[in-house]
């Protein structure tokens, strides 16, 4: 896979509660030359919405013990009503057609499948993303 350099410093979030998935995610990110930050749940990435990222990488489900998080549709809604410039890449295992439309029709940026190729498609989603 071809190194990606950005043009700019961009600021990615990465928002999923899968430590793996965050940290090889957050380390072929760093190593394109982007500044990433990392967080396990929607709320917090919202809390942090005022360092203004250039993106944020969310995923769709959440799982927590002992209470109920936001999932990735609701954190979208959010993070669109409070900053409506930052573009959103939605991960998710959800391969179904009526959910990935629902994605789109709300304006997510991009969707990507977590499979076996997820960290060569978010990388190039990213540099789609940020290059709009």
């Amino acid at each position: 896979m071809e190194k990606i350099i950005p043009e700019t410093d961009s600021l990615i979030y990465v928002v999923d509660d899968d430590h793996v998935i965050t940290s090889f995610v957050s380390a072929r990110l760093e190593s394109a030359g982007y500044r990433v930050r990392s967080f396990a749940y929607a709320e917090d990435c919202i809390e942090a919405l005022s360092e203004n990222p250039d993106l944020i990488i969310l995923d769709f489900y959440f799982l927590k013990e002992g209470t109920v998080p936001m999932n990735g549709m609701e954190a979208y809604d959010e993070i669109s009503r409070l900053a409506p410039e930052i573009p959103v890449i939605m991960l998710s295992a959800q391969e179904k057609g009526e959910v990935v439309l629902e994605f789109a029709r709300k304006g997510i940026a991009d969707y990507v499948i977590k499979d076996t190729d997820l960290i060569d498609n978010l990388q190039m989603a990213v540099k789609e993303v940020l290059e709009r």
